[in-house]
């Protein structure tokens, strides 16, 4: 019985003492955007997007000592198009987080511990909304995983910068082999702001 208790309180304990967030604990961030490059289709746009991302604090198995899984419990952004050069019409776009994470691929690893330096993973699905007035809603959703990742000196993020691990590429969920918009960059601010 005892082996079992401190089997369960191990990770719990490590945590505490090395610097990561509690397990269990739920983290809400803002996140800021300003000039993502974003493709859809022919056409080529700079928005802003504004939003944020909750994560729930997992034990990591893989790495106890010195990391945490994230689980993505909630994430939004949303951004103002612009009018087109071609008289096309402004309208919204929004990434959200397409389903539920089962799986957190997300990780806050500690990579020095004094001072403290973090490296902080994001993956998991989204899908993309374009809505222009006066037509159907264009709904996409990501090819592979959505991934950010950030270097951080604290967590939660205070306006420390996240960058995409690679351009991510969205699909109609009815035609998975053709890409229909890309997002190039999303220099995204995170929390504190």
């Amino acid at each position: 019985m005892k082996f079992g208790l401190l089997t369960l309180l191990f990770p719990l304990l490590a945590a505490a003492q090395s610097g990561l967030p509690p397990i269990g604990a739920e983290v809400p961030q803002s996140m800021l955007a300003i000039n993502s490059p974003l493709r859809i289709r022919t056409s080529l746009v700079s928005v802003d997007f504004r939003g944020g991302i909750k994560e729930r604090v997992d034990v990591n198995p893989d790495d106890p000592l010195t990391s945490v899984r994230l689980r993505v419990v909630g994430f939004k952004l949303t951004a103002e198009l612009p009018s087109s050069s071609d008289g096309g019409e402004s309208g919204t776009v929004i990434i959200e987080q397409h389903d539920i994470d089962v799986d957190a691929k997300s990780t806050l690893k500690l990579t020095q511990r004094f001072p403290p330096r973090y490296v902080h993973t994001n993956l998991f699905s989204v899908s993309l909304t374009v809505d222009r007035p006066g037509a159907e809603p264009l709904v996409l959703v990501s090819k592979e995983n959505f991934g950010l990742i950030g270097q951080l000196t604290q967590y939660p993020a205070r306006g420390d910068l996240y960058q995409l691990i690679k351009p991510v590429e969205f699909v109609d969920p009815e035609h998975p082999d053709t890409v229909v918009a890309v997002l190039e960059k999303l220099p995204a601010k995170r929390g504190g702001l």
